[in-house]
């Protein structure tokens, strides 16, 4: 029996050593779940979101209560644009009794027609006033506000 032993041992090395060159099969494995796959995380957060850096203000809150809010002292002191502003510059040539037309909006701010019609529509409504569009007789566009 030692011989059959001592063969079947050479064998079996035999085998394991052809073996051995050959790479083992990788049985496929489950794969785990993955986080979805949305947009990328952006450095900068959204308009009114919180920041990670927001997050040790919180303990600052407690003083800030007894001081007055910036919003609240802000709405009291203007109750139109700041001094000097474009928008201030635009609302005084809308504030005229015929308004101002286009293109005198687009002399005096050193805008295209695109800016202007754009600031009518979107700063205007937001800083609040309800600008009045219409033709004048020469057929130019013209802006005011009514008071």
């Amino acid at each position: 029996m030692k011989n059959a032993e001592a063969s079947n041992t050479t064998e079996t090395a035999a085998v394991a050593e052809q073996g051995a060159q050959v790479a083992p099969e990788k049985t496929p494995s489950k794969k785990a779940a993955s986080q979805k796959k949305g947009a990328p995380k952006a450095k900068n957060a959204a308009k009114g979101a919180k920041t990670k850096a927001a997050a040790p203000k919180k303990e600052a809150k407690a003083g800030k209560k007894a001081a007055k809010s910036p919003k609240a002292s802000k709405t009291q002191e203007s109750a139109g644009p700041r001094e000097g502003t474009k928008t201030a510059q635009v609302v005084a040539m809308l504030q005229r009794k015929n308004g101002a037309t286009i293109e005198e909006i687009m002399e005096k701010m050193g805008w295209q027609k695109h800016t202007v019609r754009g600031f009518m529509a979107g700063a205007m409504k937001k800083a609040g006033f309800t600008v009045e569009s219409f033709k004048s007789e020469k057929g130019e566009r013209t802006y005011r506000i009514n008071q």
